[in-house]
């Protein structure tokens, strides 16, 4: 959905490191709504004045400890600032710091850290309908990133994310930094993830999937699995991303897995392309770049393969 611009946003401004934030936000109505002017002093009650139209939410810079669900309409939530506006740990229905299930909604700019919840599922963001597109946002040190329910009309979009420390807590809950269920596709694209904690690094039951242009940094990663799990196959285009498996894995059998829990969508034509792959320095196995449970046409081609790594082994 189109962000409308105003002159308090730095274009091309930097994330700012996470201690950086404030604790407190600044002045008793950090939450605005573009389109009307009204101003709030919590994200729910913007929410909330948005109902089921459409609006833009801009958060003034600060650390919030706070969180809201959107039921209805389009929204984007946009930092006035990218990086210096963060969501520390607090939970809406015991899931996630935004709980989306509207229409729409578009999420820029922000930062979600700490977000665990009893049942190893807590989530930066929690989508359970609609379409959704986030950009420049950072999810760190918590359970998972994004995590979302089914909705085979709708899609996800990703850009410019880093997704960081997330995955099992040392009590043994958590899930993956990346956690998308039967949404109808994925699209990932110019994104980080690295120093997971346990689970997937991204974890997939959507039929159509884009990851282009990706850092996938494993060199620091602890009881980590595949870099990507394809779990129940799907057809689009994984090329273009960088592949570092460390020596903390959990299991290290393969770096993407094509269908591993069932062939619920054909994979048929599935490309995997010019993408690099290698292992961290002093890691010693031995493993494969594709696992291929589905036994379709893959096309995997013009990887650049480091030691110890081969290519495509069935399942």
């Amino acid at each position: 959905m189109p962000v409308p611009a105003r002159p308090l946003i730095a274009a091309g401004a930097a994330f700012a490191v996470l201690n950086a934030a404030p604790v407190l936000a600044q002045g008793a109505a950090p939450f605005s709504i573009y389109e009307t002017g009204q101003r709030f002093g919590s994200l729910q009650e913007a929410v909330a004045a948005i109902g089921d139209g459409d609006g833009t939410i801009y958060i003034a810079p600060g650390r919030y400890r706070e969180c809201a669900v959107q039921e209805a309409g389009r929204i984007a939530y946009v930092a006035d600032e990218r990086g210096k506006a963060v969501f520390d740990g607090t939970m809406c229905e015991g899931k996630a710091a935004l709980v989306l299930r509207g229409r729409e909604a578009h999420v820029e700019g922000l930062v979600f850290t700490n977000a665990r919840v009893p049942d190893g599922n807590g989530a930066g963001i929690r989508i359970e309908q609609g379409n959704l597109s986030v950009a420049w946002t950072v999810f760190s040190n918590g359970q998972c990133g994004i995590l979302s329910a089914n909705d085979g009309g709708s899609r996800i979009t990703i850009d410019h994310a880093t997704f960081s420390g997330l995955g099992k807590h040392p009590d043994g809950t958590g899930a993956h930094a990346l956690y998308i269920g039967e949404y109808g596709a994925l699209k990932v694209t110019n994104s980080r993830f690295e120093r997971g904690t346990g689970g997937h690094y991204l974890k997939s039951r959507a039929p159509q999937i884009e990851v282009i242009g990706n850092s996938f940094d494993d060199s620091q990663g602890s009881a980590t699995n595949y870099m990507i799990d394809l779990s129940g196959g799907a057809t689009g285009r994984i090329a273009r991303n960088t592949f570092v498996n460390g020596r903390g894995k959990e299991n290290y059998s393969t770096m993407i897995a094509v269908a591993a829990e069932g062939k619920a969508h054909s994979s048929d034509g599935l490309v995997i392309e010019d993408n690099d792959v290698s292992l961290a320095p002093g890691v010693t196995y031995e493993t494969a770049f594709v696992g291929d449970w589905a036994g379709d046409r893959l096309v995997v081609r013009n990887n650049r393969l480091g030691r110890g790594v081969s290519g495509v082994e069935g399942r």
